[in-house]
This record gives C-alpha cells, sequence and structure tokens, in this order.
C-alpha cells in the first residue's frame, strides 16, 4: 500500500449558512441556501494527501473570495425578468468557490525545508470541486457558477489576469510565469456532454499553460457506456476518458475528474481506474460513483 506521510484540509463553503434565501424558494437555511450546497457544514469537503512534504507556510486559500469580485463574472439573470437573478444582498453573501480554491506548494525533491528553495522544488497543487452545473432552474446559477469555479485557476496560473483574486490572508494575485503545478479535482464538467456551459473546461484545457495533450483512459468505462446505450445517444465524448458513473440516475457517465500539470512535465504514464469486470480492483470501484485519475509525470529535462 502507498503511505501518505503529510496532509492538508481546510474548511469549505458547503452547508455554510449564507443568512440568504439563494435558490428563491421562500425559505431560509435549506441546504439550497448555504454558501455551497450542503446539509451540514464541512459536506463535501476536501482533502490532500500527499507522499511528498507539504510547504504549509505557504498554502494559499480562496474559500471566502466573493463571486462578484471577478471580473466579468457570469452572475445569473432571471430570464423572464431579464433581472439579475442574485441581488446586492445575495452577492455580499455569495462567495464563489462552492467548496475551496487551494494552492498547496509541494516539495518535490530533497523534502527539505522551503526556505531559500527555488521555485522549480515546488509543485503547486491547484485543488478545486466546482458546484454541479445542474439541479438549479432556468437562469442555470449552478451552470454560470461552475464556469467561473473553472475559470478561477484559469486565470490564477495566469499573471496577466490574476491579479484581482485575493485569497484568505489577504494576499493578491497568482502563480508566478515559471511556477509548476498540477490541477487537480472533480471539476463537474465535461468538455463536449452534460449541462455544463460550453467551453468551460477549454479555460483550462486549451490554456497555453497547461498540458492537456495526454488524456487518461479506462477498459471499465466503455463497458459501462455500452451496457447504457439509452442514456448516450446525444454524447458526443470518447467513452475511454469517462470518470464518473451516473447512469443508476440516468444521466450516464461523463468526463469530470482531471489532473492536469503544467507546460514543462513529461507524462509519461496516466489513466482512469476502472477496471472491467473481473480484473484486480473491479469490486472496489463502486465506493465512488467518480473514478481515480492518475497521471505519471517528470521534469522535461533542461531545454525540454
Amino acid at each position: 500500500a502507498i503511505q501518505y506521510d503529510y496532509f492538508f484540509t481546510a474548511p469549505v463553503n458547503t452547508g455554510r449558512p449564507s443568512g440568504r434565501d439563494l435558490n428563491h424558494d421562500g425559505k431560509l437555511n435549506q441546504p439550497d441556501d448555504a454558501i455551497g450546497f450542503g446539509r451540514h457544514e464541512g459536506q463535501y469537503g476536501m482533502l490532500v494527501l500527499s507522499k511528498f512534504p507539504i510547504d504549509s507556510a505557504h498554502i494559499r486559500t480562496f474559500q471566502r473570495f466573493l463571486w462578484r469580485d471577478m471580473p466579468g463574472a457570469l452572475l445569473p439573470m432571471n430570464p423572464k425578468t431579464h433581472q439579475p437573478f442574485y441581488d446586492d444582498g445575495d452577492l455580499a453573501a455569495l462567495r464563489l468557490s462552492s467548496k475551496s480554491h487551494w494552492d498547496v506548494p509541494i516539495e518535490v525533491s530533497d523534502g527539505k525545508p522551503s526556505v531559500g528553495k527555488r521555485s522549480s522544488d515546488l509543485l503547486h497543487l491547484l485543488c478545486s470541486h466546482p458546484t454541479p452545473p445542474v439541479f438549479d432552474g432556468p437562469e442555470d446559477r449552478n451552470g454560470h457558477r461552475n464556469h467561473d469555479e473553472v475559470r478561477m485557476f484559469a486565470d490564477y496560473v495566469d499573471p496577466k489576469k490574476s491579479e484581482y483574486l485575493i485569497d484568505d490572508a489577504g494576499r493578491r494575485g497568482g502563480l508566478s510565469a515559471g511556477a509548476s503545478f498540477v490541477v487537480v479535482g472533480d471539476l463537474n464538467c465535461d468538455p463536449v456532454d452534460g449541462e455544463g456551459m460550453r467551453g468551460t473546461m477549454d479555460q483550462l484545457l486549451k490554456n497555453p499553460r497547461v498540458n492537456a495533450s495526454f488524456v487518461p483512459k479506462s477498459t471499465g468505462g466503455p463497458l459501462v457506456v455500452k451496457s447504457h446505450a439509452d442514456q448516450f445517444i446525444s454524447n458526443h465524448g470518447n467513452p475511454t476518458r469517462v470518470t464518473a458513473d451516473f447512469t443508476g440516475e440516468h444521466h450516464g457517465c461523463l468526463r469530470i475528474d482531471y489532473v492536469l500539470p503544467s507546460r514543462g512535465f513529461e507524462i509519461v504514464g496516466g489513466g482512469v481506474f476502472w477496471p472491467a469486470p473481473g480484473q484486480l480492483g473491479a469490486d472496489a470501484v463502486t465506493a465512488s460513483d467518480h473514478r481515480m485519475v492518475w497521471l505519471e509525470i517528470h521534469p522535461q529535462p533542461s531545454g525540454g
């Protein structure tokens, strides 16, 4: 078994009361009225496990950043009235991140304290879990928020776009141009299928700082797609790339979980852990409706 000697976790927004009727159903203190959907604080929380030391002194979290403070934010409109769906009071409480956004620096070289360490020795693990772009109404408030939650890290890795971001400690800006990173998480958006806004994942998959050339695949995913063909009539994605199984809810399978390294890494292997029936581990994958996505990456040689 793999042993993870280092970990990080922090508060998230799910289940955190907003004090507002955010879904406009006339009721307060319901799961949909929380900053992020949740029946109690911390539901759908996040955890980082690492084999390598974590540079705890330089972790950045963006749990409190308000959605309205993102320039050009896709704040939803009421399609009947053509007025903003959220009023000023809602927007003063509504944070961008439905859970949180974390920058967790990992010391991937010699494991010594980071004082004097070169930026190339640190791997910034950029973790998030955007809201699913469903479970809303014609205003598509969750679809718009999902788009902007994905956008946040696309802006964060671009020094020309990240100056507006302020973390929970009051520090402004994003990563430097030469920083190494990996974007990880259940981003709840398929590039071509599902109910996410089109173009949402292009913000990362076509980002000039992201190496999205390698697409993890599985053997078990296509078999599930084939056995539930009626749920995939309108889908266009490659079934070998799906990472989550919602066929029990009649929502098919989608590619919504990602491991996306920055350019400068060589991707030497990877996949989606979704064995076919009878293969090793096939009896364990149903512990979640998501499947583990993994990559093996190596720094490219100098000049590569």
